[in-house]
């Protein structure tokens, strides 16, 4: 079993790095704040104004680590990396299957067979250990909102057109997200959610899960580039200039579990308030840089908690769920298993 390395998250706005010997070196303002050995890391992200030097970008590469830079809210700006690990082969096997519909609806149905199942572990943990507490309206909401989901689910074996599964897809996240703000324990109007909203967000909530969706599509990127895989091309998410497809159809799996779960454990658990979150001119809704370092803390705690795979019969960190997905997949495009395993959070 591959060894799960750490993510360094950099969030101090001015922060330099640079490489002493096999060493990360974080300075502001010309006092170090921080000393890394670099064979622990996986990958760098840095966030807001945050400087490296080129002979620790050129070291990073050297050592597989990639480096990715995002805005202070999580946007993604760019991404350095050494050389392309895997074989032309396996890419090639990636692109037919994405233009063969016979080849790539199997993986597909796979995908949010995976997607479906854990967004209903989500909804019916909530009923069970909450239950007695919602009020009648709300307990019924969510029941009604689990029994859709599970016939859709029903439907998705015998479906053979990707378009009418990617449909299916959108009528689930429809059903699963009209009923997101009953899991909301808190009291008040500050953190409620009325539905999902992008680019930007226009309240906490939707805020706090978009900054989520980020960590695990940065992971997800990472795991599929790790095996050999293409992140650009993907079987459920269509083809789009600077869209990583593939890595954005991996997250669907995780969303419920990584991003979703882990959201509602801070808001309902108070880590994560009303005063966490800062409103612009434009309306958009962000998380402050104290507030991102909490979040980063707490994803980072929950890739350590360990979980038995459903498919390998094997307790691993749940951060290295992604990779092993991304393997699953190659070995699949390969020829090697005759479909592709989904991720089920059991």
């Amino acid at each position: 079993m591959r060894k799960q390395l750490n993510t360094l998250y950099v969030t101090t706005e001015g922060a330099w790095l640079h490489k002493d010997g096999a060493n990360i070196v974080m300075e502001v303002e010309k006092e170090v704040r921080a000393r890394l050995p670099v064979h622990m890391l996986e990958s760098l992200v840095c966030f807001g104004r945050v400087l490296v030097s080129p002979p620790l970008l050129g070291y990073c590469a050297e050592q597989g680590i990639t480096t990715c830079f995002l805005t202070p809210n999580g946007k993604f700006l760019a991404r350095v990396e050494g050389p392309v690990s895997g074989n032309v082969l396996l890419r090639r096997q990636q692109y037919r299957c994405s233009d063969d519909p016979t080849r790539c609806a199997p993986i597909v149905r796979n995908l949010l067979q995976g997607k479906l199942y854990n967004q209903r572990a989500v909804l019916g943990r909530a009923l069970r250990d909450h239950g007695s507490k919602l009020a009648p309206n709300d307990e019924a909401a969510l029941t009604r909102a689990h029994l859709r989901l599970d016939r859709i689910a029903a439907k998705l074996p015998h479906e053979v057109s990707v378009d009418l599964l990617r449909g299916y897809e959108g009528e689930a996240a429809q059903s699963y997200f009209g009923v997101f703000d009953h899991l909301i324990r808190v009291p008040g109007t500050a953190m409620r959610f009325t539905g999902r909203s992008r680019r930007p967000p226009l309240d906490a909530v939707n805020a706090l899960l978009s900054f989520l969706y980020t960590l695990v599509t940065h992971d997800c990127r990472s795991a599929l580039e790790s095996v050999g895989l293409d992140p650009a091309v993907g079987f459920l998410h269509r083809d789009r200039p600077g869209r990583p497809s593939l890595a954005l159809d991996l997250l669907e799996e995780f969303r419920p579990l990584l991003a979703d779960r882990l959201a509602l454990s801070l808001i309902n658990l108070r880590q994560i308030g009303e005063r966490d979150f800062q409103v612009m001119d434009n309306g958009a809704v962000l998380l402050r840089e104290e507030s991102r370092k909490t979040v980063l803390t707490a994803y980072q705690e929950r890739k350590r908690e360990e979980l038995k795979h459903a498919f390998l019969e094997e307790k691993a960190p749940i951060g290295l769920f992604p990779f092993i997905q991304a393997q699953l997949l190659a070995r699949h495009l390969r020829g090697d298993l005759d479909a592709y395993p989904p991720f089920l959070w059991k």
